[in-house]
């Protein structure tokens, strides 16, 4: 479909709660082939969410297979409409960065494994558990689908929070 340009903080629609999708339409397929696009184009990004490319629905994709933190542990690419976590367990702290806050990173703490329940690309509900890096981006996407930024989950914006370097 298309790479989309990604909207960067303080851009308002990236701190709006998204709306659900009630149907696997062509609408919804074109969305998520559009956050596949982007994220590959990038050619670092681990994820995308839709408000990241000017979209106010709850999708997102992942896909942490080709990055050296996840690539020994992960489900592959995997296209989530209406995602929402149902458990979680432990507590992990990493350090994140967002194409949406290019300058910085910051170390977040979250749950170190989450079971998901989504729909996937194909119109099937699917419901996974996952634990480490894919388990991190995943809840770093979902963030996105309810407004909020990895610098919203900061301890302290002093502290934990540091300019990318060059």
């Amino acid at each position: 479909m298309a790479v989309r340009p990604i909207r960067v903080y303080p851009d308002p629609i990236l701190k709006q709660p998204c709306a659900v999708i009630d149907h696997c339409d062509a609408s919804a397929d074109a969305l998520l082939q559009d956050l596949i696009d982007t994220m590959l184009d990038s050619g670092h990004s681990v994820g995308v969410a839709a408000p990241q490319i000017g979209d106010s629905r709850r999708a997102v994709v992942v896909d942490v297979s080709k990055s050296k933190l996840g690539r020994d542990n992960n489900h592959g690419l995997l296209t989530m409409i209406n995602p929402q976590i149902i458990d979680r367990e432990g507590t992990h702290t990493m350090r994140e960065g967002c194409m949406s806050v290019p300058d910085y990173t910051g170390n977040v703490e979250r749950a170190q494994s989450v079971v998901v329940q989504f729909t996937d690309r194909d119109g099937c509900e699917r419901v996974i558990r996952t634990t480490g890096f894919e388990a991190v981006a995943i809840q770093h996407e979902l963030d996105h689908l309810d407004g909020l930024l990895f610098l919203d989950r900061v301890s302290s914006l002093k502290s934990d929070v540091f300019r990318r370097k060059g």
